[in-house]
């Protein structure tokens, strides 16, 4: 979860459209031989389709031959001719629907495509990342980014590329049949393009920041709500919903404000596209007529011409509407590619195979190390520590001492800023990270499980564990009991949020989880925090067989329950103050006494 005010609010600054779209198109480019039916299928379609006014000016040129026979008695009406013209029609326009099923169908399965793979790689980003990016990111931020940005993509993707390829043949092809007719109606109606474009221009220009700041603001209000939803229980623990309602108004209000304006300036294309397209078809009618009656065109040519002029505006709407999602897209895939390119863990050289890994003891060293999470504030001065390999070792000192940090650093979630840790004396920088952690069973203060069954809680960090080696951890840690008076069992679901057992079963269950993990090295931080007195003394007896034989660290607030550990470490301000066992320090009269009598004081 982020810090407290690191949401960021909405961007100023217009996205650069030419970069995202770039970024996108490589991952388009792989589909560019089915982009190529598609133009295939859509030039075929297009065509099709404007031949057919052209073809039904025949007709309505042999209608109004007939109606004029008729007139002056010396005909009538040739209904067989118009009949063969109107099956003709049928099937141009079948064949083009056809085609337009095709392309729609390939151009759907190429967004979706898109989107997969733009899911894929923000995942795998996801576990490149340092830990230090999502303490100073939103988690609903970056949430919004793997759904709604990326649907964003992919709806735009599905509705603009054949749309594009549709409109612009569309309107070259139009453009051909209405020359075919007549040029100077033709000149007319190319004259109006210039207004059309230049005006659609400005409301591009204008419209983009606010599409960027509508999908920054879709990130803040993601975040605030994933939080205060995931927190609701301390929010109404603490009156905060006045507070929380304020903030997410605040949020809302800034969404609010950039989706009308992005919307409306977006919608304006369409009108004023239409607006200025059907000035030019007035235009088109009085010439038609005038022509017309010079006997230059029939009447036929008109009602063709007139079809030709709406359906040239069309497109041309059409690419208006398709600019406006693509600035949708491009301020979606600037916040996609944006995470994307976020600076990765450093690439590992690992200098120590899996398998010597697997075969080492335990023994841990700290050698001057010094850390802080941001360069200028250093928590950790000159931390020296050597433990041997199976020594229980403990960590005590007052809240912000650096205890946490130490275990974070053991287990590589942040780099050093100077110094170096050591297991049997190799440098953990050696180590591949996921050599490295398989050493390692945890037991945290903050429980976390899954949506899934008890069993496969257990399992997630033995996928190989036997039921019997599951049932052995359960009842070492004291968990067997009320796993078996649930319902179903090992088979119980946990839900999402983990509300169906207790914070003491769930950490009942951790404590199991590490048991079947059997690692080299163990580290409990407040493991039994969230227990009772009497479940935190069996637990223990069974924690004291798990860490027989192992090197074990152990982070504790509570001093009565590390009396036994074999050194404890006393840490003060990042640095360590007193060392030895629990006797001496007492002996000491140090800080670690004044911890330890500062317990019972009430006693």
């Amino acid at each position: 979860m982020p810090r407290p005010g690191k949401i960021q609010g909405p961007t100023e600054k217009a996205n650069d459209l030419k970069k995202a779209m770039g970024s996108l198109l490589k991952y388009v480019r792989p589909y560019a031989l089915r982009l190529i039916i598609v133009t295939i299928f859509a030039v075929g379609s297009t065509i099709f389709s404007i031949v057919g006014p052209k073809v039904l000016a025949k007709a309505t040129d042999k209608l109004a031959q007939g109606v004029m026979a008729k007139v002056n008695n010396t005909g009538g009406i040739d209904f067989k001719y118009i009949l063969h013209i109107a099956i003709i029609l049928i099937v141009l326009y079948l064949i083009s629907a056809f085609f337009s099923y095709i392309q729609g169908w390939i151009v759907s399965g190429v967004s979706q495509e898109v989107a997969y793979s733009l899911r894929k790689d923000l995942s795998e980003k996801m576990n490149r990342l340092p830990l230090s990016y999502f303490d100073k990111h939103a988690s609903g931020d970056i949430l919004s980014r793997v759904t709604n940005d990326i649907d964003t993509i992919a709806q735009s993707l599905n509705q603009s590329l054949s749309q594009m390829i549709t409109s612009f043949t569309t309107v070259v092809g139009i453009l051909i049949m209405m020359l075919s007719i007549s040029w100077q109606m033709t000149l007319i109606a190319l004259l109006i393009l210039p207004l059309s474009l230049t005006l659609i221009a400005l409301l591009m220009k204008k419209s983009q920041k606010y599409f960027s700041q509508q999908q920054t603001a879709l990130g803040d209000v993601d975040g605030h709500i994933e939080e205060i939803y995931g927190g609701h229980l301390v929010v109404k623990a603490f009156n905060g919903e006045e507070e929380a309602i304020d903030k997410f108004n605040t949020y809302n209000a800034s969404l609010y404000e950039s989706a009308w304006k992005s919307q409306f300036f977006g919608s304006l294309m369409m009108p004023i596209s239409q607006f200025v397209g059907n000035l030019g078809y007035v235009a088109v009618c009085i010439v038609g007529g005038y022509l017309a009656t010079g006997k230059i065109i029939t009447i036929g040519d008109i009602q063709a011409f007139v079809t030709y002029v709406r359906n040239f505006n069309q497109p041309i709407s059409q690419l208006a509407q398709v600019l406006n999602l693509l600035q949708s897209a491009g301020a979606a895939s600037e916040r996609v590619f944006e995470f994307l390119e976020e600076k990765e863990l450093d690439l590992e050289e690992a200098e120590v195979s899996s398998e010597d890994v697997a075969k080492m003891n335990g023994a841990v060293t700290f050698d001057h190390v010094q850390f802080g999470y941001n360069e200028d504030k250093i928590i950790i001065n000159d931390f020296n520590l050597h433990v041997h390999a199976g020594q229980k070792v403990a960590i005590v000192g007052p809240t912000g001492a650096g205890k946490s940090t130490i275990i974070k650093l053991l287990m590589r979630f942040y780099e050093l800023n100077k110094g170096s840790i050591l297991i049997d004396g190799v440098d953990i920088t050696k180590l591949k990270r996921s050599d490295l952690r398989s050493l390692f069973g945890m037991v945290l203060q903050d429980t976390w499980l899954f949506n899934g069954t008890i069993k496969d809680n257990l399992k997630y960090g033995a996928l190989d564990a036997s039921d019997d080696e599951i049932e052995e951890a359960c009842q070492n840690a004291y968990a067997h009991h009320f796993i078996q008076t649930l319902p179903e069992g090992m088979d119980t679901v946990i839900n999402e949020e983990s509300s169906n057992i207790s914070a003491g079963q769930k950490q009942l269950l951790t404590i199991a989880r590490a048991f079947i993990k059997n690692p080299k090295i163990l580290i409990l931080d407040e493991a039994t925090s969230s227990v009772d007195t009497r479940t935190e003394l069996l637990i223990q007896n069974g924690m004291d067989k798990l860490m027989e034989g192992r090197t074990s660290f152990i982070i504790a607030h509570r001093l009565s329950t590390i009396r036994d550990a074999n050194t404890i470490i006393v840490m003060k301000d990042g640095d360590i103050v007193e060392i030895g066992n629990h006797d001496t320090l007492l002996k000491q009269k140090g800080f670690y006494s004044e911890l330890y009598e500062s317990q019972f004081e009430n006693a």
